[in-house]
């Protein structure tokens, strides 16, 4: 592994509203949050927590993403208690010092206020982990490797709803991403990270 540079941890989405009895949970992500809780638990200060928050009603989107809640009408706002987007536990007693970073889409670079809040600290790596691999974990990576960003991606702390597009996820990161993108354990990255 290179060295790692100014870095931060995005924790992706690891909210009650995946964790818990609703349409949209994903059955193994209790299996990775040992991992996620270790590497947020050794280094708060460097963890920034992502949060996917539904909007009120389907009407508040545009485009697809209005058809998109049409379908989830039971995930927005008016129908799921606000509590489920809250972090699961115990990360949500990380913050603080460990931040959180709201957004409506999967990715949490769209409207800029991410990077630009990470060029201020003057971050150059980024180590992911979370929920979903093949959905917002995805976003997250594709994203922050086009704004130049080198990725860490911890595959023993990402999740997915359904095995074989997480399996095909991690490969073609891994195959096609090489030279921006790492793939690490947990155990791997915070004893790189401890001698660093």
């Amino acid at each position: 592994m290179k060295a790692l540079g100014s870095w931060r941890h995005i924790c992706v989405d690891m909210q009650r509203m995946f964790a818990e009895e609703t349409p949209w949970h994903v059955a193994w992500m209790d299996r990775i949050l040992p991992q996620v809780r270790e590497v947020s638990r050794a280094y708060p200060e460097h963890t920034i927590f992502t949060r996917f928050v539904p909007p009120r009603a389907a009407d508040d989107m545009c485009g697809q993403w209005r058809d998109y809640y049409m379908k989830w009408w039971m995930m927005t706002g008016e129908h799921l208690p606000s509590k489920m987007i809250e972090l699961v536990q115990p990360l949500a007693d990380l913050t603080p010092p460990a931040r959180v970073f709201d957004k409506q889409v999967y990715s949490p670079w769209i409207g800029g206020r991410f990077h630009a809040a990470l060029t201020d600290e003057q971050v150059t790596t980024l180590v992911v982990s979370g929920g979903e691999t093949d959905v917002c974990v995805l976003a997250t990576t594709l994203g922050a490797i086009d704004l130049g960003y080198r990725v860490v991606l911890l595959r023993d702390a990402v999740c997915s709803g359904a095995d074989d597009t997480h399996d095909a996820s991690l490969v073609l990161l891994n195959d096609r991403f090489s030279v921006q993108l790492d793939l690490s354990t947990t155990e791997e990255f915070l004893s790189f990270a401890a001698n660093a």
